[in-house]
């Protein structure tokens, strides 16, 4: 009786079944990454979070140890009351009496106006100061002699001139900002590496390609640290325009309270304002970091 030899499998089940390890650390490895990454995100965030609230409630405790010593300085809470009363009904309108969110949106159109004119102006005008240098020879004092000038100085000039207070406002932002915005493309400029601009005259780059591929793309990174600058520095003087101009907007509402006696409503409306500037800020920061970015790429 013969016997049948039974060969063992050529393939090892147990180990077609078993995953490698190699490929285990391989699937589970970004996993692992991403999740490391989100752990760090929140702590950061919850870091940040714990100082603004230790800055906060330094503040607040300083202010209310500074409003007990002294008479007629309101409190955190009555400034916060008055301010959640402002925010209940901001754009109410009533001939004389506006609401807040009224007096805001004409002291943001004033500044808008005011700052869009000025980009449209003092950005070619830098990219002509800061690409000849007879224009820069030229208007560069002009330039150095009017930019130290305070803006209120100016105010009375166009309110004259233009006979409308609230459109001399505007003006003065218009001022207020050009210089700022000018300089700082003109300056973009001058750092344009030399190895570039060899570039160019080695490919005869025409007039409307070296400002495209060389001169704007160098100049951005300035041209938005300018602009950020001019809106902050605007935003500030917009609030002083309108307490001396006497029109409706923010700056007007402060002093129009203030001779009042209603500092709570001082309080509040200075807590809106810083607010605001702060996210026009914020907006602008976002928009330099991408142009520096595709500035960068081009």
């Amino acid at each position: 009786m013969t016997t049948t030899e039974i060969s063992p499998p050529a393939v090892d089940l147990i180990a077609v079944e078993t995953p490698m390890p190699e490929e285990t650390s391989e699937f589970r490895q970004p996993r692992r990454t991403e999740l490391h990454r989100s752990v760090r995100v929140l702590g950061q965030a919850l870091r940040n979070s714990g100082w603004f609230l230790i800055g906060g409630a330094t503040v607040i405790t300083v202010w209310q140890l500074v409003a007990a010593l002294s008479d007629g300085l309101p409190t955190p809470l009555e400034s916060a009351q008055s301010l959640a009363t402002f925010l209940a009904d901001p754009f109410y309108d009533k001939g004389n009496d506006k609401g807040v969110g009224v007096l805001l949106s004409f002291t943001l159109q004033r500044v808008f106006v005011g700052f869009g004119m000025a980009v449209l102006i003092g950005v070619p005008a830098g990219l002509l100061l800061g690409a000849s240098r007879a224009a820069w020879l030229a208007f560069n004092p002009v330039v150095q002699v009017l930019r130290p000038v305070s803006p209120l100085a100016i105010f009375p000039i166009w309110a004259v001139v233009l006979k409308d207070n609230p459109l001399a406002a505007v003006f003065v932002i218009f001022g207020t900002a050009l210089w700022p915005i000018m300089i700082a493309t003109a300056a973009g400029l001058a750092q344009i590496p030399v190895d570039q601009r060899n570039v160019a005259r080695v490919f005869r780059f025409g007039r409307i390609a070296y400002l495209r591929h060389v001169l704007i793309p160098n100049a951005l990174p300035s041209i938005m640290t300018g602009l950020r600058l001019s809106m902050g520095i605007s935003w500030m003087v917009i609030v002083a325009v309108e307490m001396l101009a006497a029109t409706p907007g923010i700056g007007w509402f402060v002093w129009e309270s203030y001779n009042a006696g209603n500092l709570e409503h001082v309080i509040a409306a200075i807590v809106l304002i810083g607010v605001v500037g702060f996210l026009l800020d914020s907006a602008l920061l976002r928009l330099s970091r991408r142009f520096a970015i595709e500035g960068v790429q081009t």
